[in-house]
């Protein structure tokens, strides 16, 4: 019986773990956390980086084979929140590879930025509610 229930556990954890998008990371420049009330920028390709930011690190999200919820949206909620634990204020979108019959996920290359300037007043990308 003890071996029926470390069994199911196994296939849990990995059925559970496997049904999210592949996120891998590289902080050369790590700051302190921000708090929850400090803004936090999210760039898509075509918009621009300001003037005078210090590069945080990069973050990649790939498809995993098994993953569920790798939408667009949900992705840079991933990365908003990696970017609140790193310091960054800015996410920013440089590569972007939509769902295609290779993949039901979109594959993002990120940079995360620190701006000391009002992060509100820039362009940027909007997430819109599901």
């Amino acid at each position: 019986m003890k071996q029926i229930t470390k069994l199911l556990f196994v296939i849990t954890v990995i059925g559970l773990s496997s049904c999210s998008p592949k996120i891998s990371s590289n902080f050369t420049n790590p700051q302190p956390k921000l708090s929850i009330d400090e803004k936090i920028a999210l760039l898509d390709i075509e918009h621009k980086l300001p003037e005078s930011i210090s590069k945080i690190g990069e973050l990649r999200f790939q498809d995993s084979g098994f993953s569920t919820d790798c939408s667009f949206n949900s992705l840079m909620t991933q990365a908003r929140i990696e970017a609140r634990k790193n310091g960054a204020n800015i996410v920013k979108v440089i590569d972007k590879k939509k769902p295609d019959i290779w993949s039901s996920c979109y594959r993002l290359k990120i940079e995360l930025y620190k701006y000391d300037g009002n992060v509100s007043s820039l362009s940027q990308y909007e997430l819109k509610l599901d």
